[in-house]
């Protein structure tokens, strides 16, 4: 069974020095994360990565730039994004039955962002994007960062919502005053970044991105981070939010959702309720979430679906997405 998993990262040195030179460490303390082991499996493209791919049983990486990404960057930002997928073009194309990609953006561009996804798609023939939620103090579904869904839409390919650290405010209210370590670990990977990713798509939702790009597909990672367990609250909103369909609907026709290394059968289960089967993909979370001792095909081998469902949660699922038939 082939395994494709979906929400793998990378880093270059140029981005990393890029964040170091405009103090995202002292801003973001998830900055602080891509260091040691992590920092060297983010950079490693070859040997160590597929050593550990074989390792753990998973086929295939479709490659995104981790959290931040280019969103706290300026103008310099579109030749970076450029090279940055290029260089990435290159490590798919000297392992191609082994890597994918996402592009990376300068989404603080949205016309140049949206230009550049159109030629990773065309040109380099990469999967979709990746987004860090915000971009400076705009939610996703600020009118300036239209053109980058819109092209996506058009190009008929998916978004990964990614989780990125809460804005300064959320952190000083709801996540502070514990220990400084304890205070960025509950802010980022602990519980911060996922009700951050959720209510970006929330935002999407409500603010009518679905009932203008109706096609638009959108991954969440984590099991749909927060949102599919609150779908029942969520439906309340139904009778104020003046959208062309019940919330509800919008999960099960425009949202795709991904394990991200969580390997738990009942959040399958939970999540596949909602978003039907053929809606849910696998994914390793790799640096962040790597086990060793075959780990990630174990779980798609338990994790409660049948021989059908286990093949489309391995990988059918995601090429009927982005549009690949088996022959």
């Amino acid at each position: 069974m082939r395994l494709i998993a979906i929400e793998e990262h990378f880093l270059t040195r140029e981005i990393h020095a890029r964040w170091m030179a405009l103090g995202l460490d002292a801003i973001d303390p998830s900055v602080a994360l891509h260091s040691g082991v992590i920092e060297r499996r983010l950079l490693d493209l070859a040997g160590e990565r597929l050593a550990l791919m074989d390792e753990s049983g998973v086929d295939v990486q479709v490659l995104s730039l981790t959290t931040p990404a280019l969103h706290d960057l300026g103008l310099e930002s579109v030749d970076l994004a450029r090279r940055t997928n290029d260089g990435v073009a290159e490590a798919v194309a000297r392992h191609p039955d082994r890597f994918q990609a996402f592009a990376t953006l300068p989404v603080a561009q949205p016309d140049a962002a949206a230009e550049e996804l159109e030629r990773c798609v065309g040109t380099l023939g990469f999967k979709g994007t990746m987004l860090s939620g915000r971009v400076g103090t705009r939610n996703l579904d600020h009118p300036d960062l239209a053109p980058i869904l819109a092209s996506a839409a058009a190009l008929g390919v998916p978004i990964l919502l990614h989780p990125r650290m809460p804005p300064a405010g959320v952190r000083e209210a709801y996540y502070s005053g514990l220990a400084p370590q304890l205070d960025a670990a509950l802010a980022s990977f602990g519980l911060g970044w996922h009700y951050d990713a959720g209510i970006q798509f929330v935002r999407l939702v409500l603010s009518g991105t679905f009932d203008r790009l109706p096609g638009l597909q959108v991954i969440l990672g984590h099991w749909g981070e927060m949102v599919l367990f609150y779908a029942e609250r969520l439906a309340a909103l139904d009778r104020v939010a003046g959208l062309a369909r019940p919330v509800a609907d919008y999960l099960r026709r425009n949202l795709y959702v991904t394990a991200s290394g969580m390997g738990l059968p009942h959040y399958l289960e939970r999540a596949a309720g909602y978003v039907g089967t053929d809606r849910l993909l696998f994914s390793q979370d790799y640096p962040y979430q790597y086990r060793p001792g075959t780990d990630a095909r174990r779980f798609v081998e338990r994790c409660g679906l049948d021989d059908a469902g286990q093949a489309a949660f391995a990988h059918g699922n995601w090429e009927r997405l982005t549009g690949k038939r088996e022959g």
